[in-house]
């Protein structure tokens, strides 16, 4: 792998940010504060991290202007380090990069679209009048189902699945074992016996949407299951049928929403928070890890449910507590209902 190489003067530039130090420097990599070495570029974003500045070798840090003071090395200032990071992480990427073309072992449906500039992977299949958009990269192994569509600049990784008629915008990216558009989990019981239920409606991702690896959206039993521009799926997230997710929401690892419920935009969930069906949340919630929802939230806040980890021998005990609740409450009652007397 050829070694990249770019002057600090540069990276400041395309980050808009204040250089203190030498323009010339080159820097060859990105690093932490504790293991960056004087041609590696690194960052401080988070306080934590703080106490490793003073000692740091790395050629220079991105930092804010009120932590610059005890940089010992050439700094970039910018309000948003993290950001900066982000931006210039790009340039450091050591994902090879796809070249246009349909490989020969993919299997690509004669009434397929695909723009000249796409890539198409080994072992990639295409069905029937699929629409493949400019710069489009598809890795190994993944199927483009019938009358599905791909925006232009979307990368598709390893093994994802689009199911017959999704429709993906642009610049979105896929990672390995996604699943979009499987049937939702749809019955009717009769007697005791499940009857399946047909899942006639798309998945919808909007621009700029990232899916995160073995992540599943249910395509939509009527409506279409909708996931808005700018969302961020981690791995391991379950979407159910006819779910909304308004723009730039964000869900971490093993979520799980029901059907049919509605997120709201700038929403962020952690990691297991689960949110029951047929449900409304609002804009700008976050919830915190393993969070669950069972009504609506028609308010904008942070909102929590579960219970931080305690000794085993504490929670045997809150636990007997917890099951006294009920008759505890009754017998506050009785007591105030004669206090009023």
């Amino acid at each position: 792998m050829t070694e990249k190489s770019y002057r600090l003067g540069d990276i400041a530039k395309a980050l808009g940010a204040e250089l203190r130090g030498d323009p010339d420097i080159h820097v060859t990599g990105l690093a932490t504060l504790q293991a960056a070495d004087p041609e590696q570029l690194s960052f401080l974003a988070n306080p934590a991290y703080a106490k490793y500045l003073a000692d740091t070798r790395a050629a220079a840090v991105i930092v804010s202007p009120d932590a610059a003071g005890d940089c010992p090395t050439n700094v970039l200032l910018l309000d948003n380090p993290y950001l900066g990071y982000a931006r210039i992480s790009h340039w450091f990427d050591p994902t090879p990069a796809a070249p246009p073309g349909i490989h020969p072992s993919a299997v690509v449906d004669s009434s397929a679209t695909i723009a000249a500039s796409a890539s198409i992977g080994p072992n990639v299949v295409v069905e029937a009048n699929a629409a493949i958009g400019d710069q489009v990269s598809i890795g190994a192994g993944s199927i483009i189902g019938a009358r599905a569509s791909v925006g232009a600049g979307t990368v598709i990784r390893s093994r994802v699945t689009l199911a017959h008629d999704v429709v993906v915008g642009e610049r979105c990216h896929l990672l390995s074992g996604a699943v979009v558009g499987s049937d939702g989990f749809g019955f009717a019981n009769e007697k005791g016996q499940w009857h399946r239920i047909a899942q006639i409606g798309r998945v919808i991702l909007g621009n700029d949407v990232e899916v995160g690896a073995n992540t599943a959206i249910d395509r939509g039993a009527l409506d279409d299951t909708v996931i808005g521009n700018g969302v961020k799926l981690d791995n391991l997230i379950q979407i159910a049928h006819n779910v909304r997710i308004g723009d730039h929401s964000a869900m971490a690892a093993m979520v799980g929403i029901a059907g049919s419920t509605k997120i709201g935009s700038h929403c962020v969930f952690g990691g297991a928070s689960g949110v029951a069906g047929h449900l409304d949340i609002a804009d700008q919630v976050h919830l915190t890890g393993m969070t669950l929802v069972t009504g609506d939230i028609r308010e904008p806040g942070v909102y929590s449910s579960g219970t931080s980890a305690e000794t085993n021998r504490q929670w045997r005990k809150n636990a007997v507590r917890f099951r006294q609740l009920d008759s505890l409450a009754r017998r506050i009652k009785e007591l105030e209902k004669k206090s009023e007397v």
